[in-house]
């Protein structure tokens, strides 16, 4: 199965964090299941840095090298992404 994490999930795992729930931590261990973050989780987490709204127990510039160490993959936004979405039409 293919895992989109996002950004509290990211968080939660690398701080240890018991907001991730024991089904959750199953999930992403289990060996048959590939683990992806979006880039744009990371400017997420650069941001809130940035603007003194979140504080990890490690560097920043780290977590690409931890997230490699535990097999998670980043995924790309491309401008090609950015041609898929479509309008929303609002009902009135």
């Amino acid at each position: 199965m293919n895992l989109l994490w996002d950004t509290h999930t990211l968080i939660w795992f690398i701080e240890g964090d018991n907001n991730l729930g024991i089904t959750t931590r199953n999930y992403i261990e289990n060996p048959k299941n590939t683990n992806f973050v979006s880039i744009a989780t990371y400017w997420e987490i650069a941001i809130k840095i940035s603007i003194n709204k979140l504080t990890l127990q490690i560097p920043f510039k780290n977590l690409k090298h931890l997230l490699w160490e535990n097999g998670i993959e980043i995924l790309p936004i491309t401008f090609e992404h950015a041609l898929l979405v479509k309008p929303i039409t609002f009902l009135s």
